[in-house]
C-alpha cells in the first residue's frame, strides 16, 4: 500500500526540484540502495547545536542496518518542503524533522504521511495537523522555567533590579514554550517588585498575571524576538540599551533564549560603559558559550544533551522500522492531536559545573573550553 500511494504522488511532484536541494544539503548516505531509508531535515547549518546533533546522527545511524540522508533546510520553509518532498521521491520510510516553522511544516509532512511514512518530529514540535506520529524532545518548559530560577537566584531578596526579556522566534512553538517556562517563574518577582521590565511595554501591561494565552504570549514575543537570528539579537540589545535610562543599567538581569543569541547580546551589554554586571541566561551548552562561561561573559547555559535526544529519536525508528512494539505514554498536544512522545531531562551549566557535567562525560575537553 505504502509503494502505491507513493507513486501516485510521485506523479504531482514536479521534476524542478530533484536536483534543488539533494546535492548540497545531503550530508551522508550510508548502506545499499535496498536498505531502508531514514531521512533527517535539520533547520540551519549556521548553529553549532545542529551541527552536533547532525554528527550524532551519523554516528548512531552507521551502527545500523539503515540508511540515512541528512539535509537542512537553511531557516527556510520552502527548503524543507523540497527536502521532504526528495525523501519521499526516494522512499524514504522514515523522516525525522525539526521544522522551521511548525505551522507552516505540517503542509509538507501532510504529503510525506499521505505517501506512507513515518513522521518523527525531534526538537519542535509540528503543529496544526494530525500527520505527526511521534515527538522527541527536551521539555522545553523546564528550560525556560531553570533560566529564570538563575535569574532569581542571582538576584536574592534585592528589589528594583533591571529586567531584559528577549524570546526566540514567533514561528517556533518551542520559543512560545521557553518563554512561558520563564515566565512561570519571573512573573511572580517582577510583580513583587523584585524585577523590573526594561524593554516591552506588552510585558509591563501583563505584569500581573501569571498565565498568558498565546495571544499575549505573542505579544510579548513580538517585541523581543530575535528570530534565532545573532544579528537580530545584537541590534535590538543596542536599541535597547540607547533607550535605557541610568537606573535601567548598572547591573542587569537579561533572559537571552539560547546560546548564540545569549552571546550577542552579551557583547553589547559587556561594552557599555555603564553596565556594572550582567547575569544572563543561555541554552545548548555550545561551545563558544562554554568558553564564554569560563571567560565571565555569560552566566549559564541550559544543556540539552543532544548524545541522549539523538540516541532516544534513532531507537524509536529502528524499533518502528523492525516492527517492534513502541511505549510510550506521554503526550503533547499539537493543536489537532495529542502526539506521542518520549522527553528528556535538562542540567544547568555555570563556571562551577563546566567540568563535572561536560568535561568528566567527554562532551568536551579540557582544552576546548579552556580549562
Amino acid at each position: 500500500m505504502k509503494k502505491i500511494l507513493r507513486m501516485c504522488l510521485l506523479t504531482v511532484l514536479s521534476l524542478t526540484f530533484l536536483a534543488s536541494c539533494s546535492n548540497d544539503d545531503k550530508a551522508t548516505d550510508l548502506g545499499e540502495n535496498e536498505k531502508e531509508l531514514i531521512g533527517i531535515i535539520l533547520p540551519t547549518k549556521d548553529e553549532p547545536r545542529w551541527l552536533q546533533d547532525e554528527e550524532k546522527f551519523k554516528e548512531l545511524i552507521s551502527k545500523t542496518d539503515y540508511r540515512v540522508e541528512i539535509m537542512f533546510s537553511q531557516g527556510s520553509s520552502a527548503i524543507e518542503k523540497q527536502n521532504i518532498e526528495n525523501l519521499i521521491t526516494k522512499e524514504a520510510d522514515i523522516i525525522i524533522i525539526t521544522a522551521h516553522d511548525g505551522t507552516v511544516a505540517a503542509a509538507a509532512v501532510e504529503e510525506a504521511k499521505a505517501a506512507g511514512i513515518r513522521v518523527i518530529a525531534y526538537d519542535r514540535l509540528v503543529t496544526d495537523t494530525d500527520a505527526v506520529d511521534y515527538y522527541v524532545t527536551f521539555d522545553s518548559v523546564s528550560v525556560g522555567e531553570a533560566q529564570g530560577n538563575y535569574l532569581i537566584e542571582q538576584a536574592g531578596d534585592r528589589t528594583g533590579l533591571p529586567l531584559y526579556l528577549y524570546a526566540g522566534a514567533a514561528s517556533d512553538n518551542n520559543a512560545f514554550l521557553f518563554f512561558e517556562g520563564a515566565w512561570n517563574v519571573l512573573q511572580p518577582k517582577i510583580e513583587d517588585g523584585t524585577f523590573v521590565i526594561v524593554n516591552s511595554s506588552e510585558a509591563k501591561k501583563l505584569r500581573e498575571k501569571l498565565k498568558l494565552s498565546r495571544e499575549e504570549q505573542s505579544q510579548i514575543i513580538g517585541q523581543v524576538t530575535t528570530n534565532w537570528d545573532f544579528d537580530e539579537a545584537k541590534k535590538k540589545a543596542e536599541a535597547h540599551l540607547t533607550n535605557a535610562k541610568t537606573d535601567e543599567k548598572g547591573e542587569v538581569f537579561i533572559l537571552a533564549p539560547n546560546d548564540g543569541t545569549a552571546r550577542s547580546i552579551a557583547d553589547v551589554f559587556n561594552a557599555d560603559a555603564e553596565i556594572t554586571n550582567l547575569h544572563i541566561t543561555g541554552q545548548d551548552a555550545e561551545l563558544p558559550s562554554i568558553q564564554y562561561i569560563m571567560q565571565g561573559k555569560q552566566s549559564m547555559s541550559v544543556f540539552k544533551d543532544v548524545r541522549i535526544l539523538a540516541n532516544d529519536t534513532i531507537n524509536l525508528a529502528v524499533d518502528i522500522l523492525s516492527g517492534k512494539d513502541v511505549n510510550v505514554t506521554k503526550l503533547y498536544n499539537n493543536g489537532v492531536i495529542d502526539v506521542l512522545s518520549i522527553t528528556t531531562d535538562v542540567q544547568i551549566i555555570t563556571k562551577d559545573s563546566v567540568e563535572e557535567i561536560l568535561i568528566d562525560t567527554g562532551y568536551y575537553t579540557e582544552e576546548e573550553v579552556g580549562l
